[in-house]
């Protein structure tokens, strides 16, 4: 089908609709900027109507039996799977993943899916010892209400599938905003739950542009919590928002990820995890490594080592499975990430790789040499950058590597097992791996970070926690 004919619809009480006023948004294809398609473009009519919806079939699915809600996930993953190719295609050409990473992004949805299936049959209280002679006490937990769900363009079938079925298997029901760079993915995936046999208005989608109808939704009195993931400006405002509503959140925001690379580490199995770090999906993740710290006596070895794997990153065919670097996603990042080279050579760095432009994907870049007065140095850039610094002692590289304001994901290479755990305690993040590359998620882990990286922690548990509420009920024997 030619998807530039078609003008998607928002999913609200298990219908297909058009915006109220009738407004679109054109989406377009990151690798040339060609149309991909048009989607309707979500007014505070629509978002309120998606609410209502949700909020009236809230109380019906709230007492949906774990079975039921079981059984309606993971329906959907067997749907998924009939349907990955259409996926897989999206994951192509409306956010320009390249196939490695578009199955990668698959393999884990289906995942999150089936793991949110298990957790139906896992929200659970306890009994509790009372002071009271004859009194039996005890917690329950219960689904909060309406959850909204804000997902970004990056890896939108993991956010969408973690989020979504976690707050669907508690008993929650939701209304997502996806990005406007991603509403494709978003449909087709309500789609795939309609076709699950999700019961109506459990599953509601408004697309549109966040910056216009994104408080609406999160400001709604009837939204009892909200989960985002964005940029760290974004995700303020949010929570200035839901302070003011006293509403629960879970905020994944921006990172500037360190890595440290010690003189004993084996590059050999370091490197190819290296450049995993920063260069899948063209640097546009939030967990990416933008900063290396390495010791001086393999300081030069690797730099170098960097450099060949870097200059030999596949730039082809998205659907080639040896192509890595995608197109960067909108002209405005990648503006961001030419200003960023450009600061950084007129300041004195050194492009020890890459910095130019092949169409729309910035080559996988080096930097060497960076100083504070750089906006590198302390801004996120996301894109296929990334710093190289000397450390003279693993002291140093914890003391530059806890230098930000940022605290999401870690790395340490190392064989010393006491410098690797001392490392990992005391870094100040929300992930650390050891001898691993900073991308890494599953779908039970508490994924999540400090400070301006974000609040809260998304996962199985973590969700469960966060998007039920306990109470306390006591009986008189």
């Amino acid at each position: 089908m030619d998807t530039t004919t078609k003008t998607l619809q928002h999913y609200i009480g298990g219908n297909w609709v058009h915006a109220k006023d009738g407004a679109t948004l054109d989406v377009f294809n990151p690798l040339d900027d060609s149309l991909y398609l048009r989607a309707a473009k979500g007014s505070r009519q629509d978002v309120q109507s998606a609410v209502a919806e949700a909020k009236t079939a809230f109380a019906d699915y709230r007492e949906t039996l774990p079975k039921e809600r079981e059984r309606w996930l993971l329906r959907i993953a067997e749907i998924m799977e009939e349907r990955k190719a259409e996926l897989l295609d999206c994951l192509i050409d409306e956010i320009g993943s390249p196939i490695q990473k578009a199955m990668f992004e698959f393999e884990k949805g289906l995942t999150m899916i089936r793991a949110a299936a298990g957790l139906c049959r896992n929200v659970r209280g306890e009994t509790i010892p009372s002071d009271a002679p004859g009194k039996f006490s005890m917690s329950v937990r219960e689904p909060l209400g309406v959850v909204a769900v804000i997902t970004p363009f990056n890896v939108p079938l993991i956010k969408t599938t973690r989020l979504v079925a976690n707050a669907l298997a508690v008993g929650n029901t939701v209304v997502h905003l996806p990005s406007e760079m991603a509403p494709h993915l978003t449909l087709l995936f309500a789609q795939i739950v309609a076709d699950a046999g999700m019961p109506a208005g459990v599953y509601n989608v408004v697309t549109g542009y966040g910056h216009e109808i994104g408080d609406d939704l999160t400001s709604h009195k009837d939204v009892k919590f909200v989960t985002f993931t964005g940029s760290t400006v974004v995700g303020q405002h949010i929570s200035e928002i839901c302070a003011k509503n006293k509403t629960p959140n879970t905020l994944e925001l921006g990172g500037k990820s360190p890595t440290v690379v010690l003189a004993d580490a084996d590059l050999d199995k370091a490197m190819p995890l290296a450049a995993r770090s920063i260069f899948m999906f063209g640097g546009q993740a939030c967990i990416g490594t933008s900063r290396f710290y390495v010791e001086r006596p393999i300081y030069d070895e690797f730099v170098k080592r960097f450099a060949m794997i870097a200059s030999k990153i596949g730039m082809g065919d998205l659907r080639d499975p040896n192509t890595v670097i995608a197109p960067i996603i909108s002209d405005r990042q990648r503006q961001r990430i030419k200003d960023h080279i450009e600061d950084a050579k007129a300041k004195g760095a050194t492009v020890v790789t890459g910095g130019e432009w092949d169409g729309n994907r910035c080559q996988p870049t080096l930097l060497t040499d960076v100083s504070e007065d750089m906006t590198v140095c302390r801004t996120e850039t996301f894109g296929p950058v990334t710093s190289i610094y000397p450390i003279d002692s693993y002291e140093q590289g914890l003391a530059m590597a806890n230098d930000t304001e940022y605290g999401l994901s870690s790395a340490i290479f190392t064989k010393n097992i006491d410098t690797a755990f001392h490392f990992a305690r005391n870094i100040n993040a929300g992930m650390c791996h050891i001898n691993g590359p900073t991308i890494h998620d599953e779908a039970h882990v508490p994924f999540g970070g400090n400070g301006e990286s974000g609040v809260g922690r998304e996962g199985t548990d973590a969700d469960m926690e966060a998007m039920t509420e306990l109470k306390w009920i006591t009986v008189q024997l």
